[in-house]
C-alpha cells in the first residue's frame, strides 16, 4: 500500500490485528453489497454524480496505472489477474484513434509527427 493509504488503514482498524479491514454496522465482515452501498454513499457525500461502484474504482486504478506507464505485468499482478489479457481489456478502446493504422498512415503522408 502507498504510505498515505497505509496510514488511513492503520487509523481505521485501530488496535485490531486480525479480521477484515471493513466491518458492517453490527461488527461483522462487510459483504460486497454493503461495500457497494458505502462507495455510493461516499460518492454522494463528495458530490460525485456519476454512477460509481467498487468495480469502477478498481477499473479506474487499472486504467490510471496503464496510463502512467506502469508495465502490464505489474498492473496485472496488482489487479490479481491470472491472465494479462484480462488486464488489457481495461485498456481496450482508449487511444484507438492514435493507434489506428489509417490515422497513422494519414499523419505520415501529411508529414506531421505523432
Amino acid at each position: 500500500l502507498a504510505p498515505r493509504t497505509s496510514r488511513a488503514v492503520d487509523l481505521h482498524i485501530g488496535e485490531r490485528t486480525t479480521g477484515p479491514i471493513f466491518l458492517g454496522a453490527k461488527g461483522e465482515r462487510m459483504d460486497r453489497y454493503a461495500a457497494d452501498r458505502m462507495v455510493k454513499r461516499l460518492a454522494r457525500r463528495a458530490g460525485i454524480t456519476k454512477r460509481i461502484s467498487p468495480h469502477s474504482l478498481r477499473h479506474s486504478f487499472i486504467t490510471a496505472a496503464l496510463d502512467a506507464g506502469v508495465p502490464l505485468r505489474d498492473v496485472q499482478e496488482a489487479a490479481s489477474h491470472a491472465d494479462p489479457r484480462t488486464t488489457m481489456r481495461y485498456d481496450r478502446g482508449r487511444g484507438l484513434l492514435d493507434r489506428h493504422a489509417t490515422y497513422i498512415v494519414a499523419t505520415f503522408l501529411a508529414g506531421a509527427s505523432r
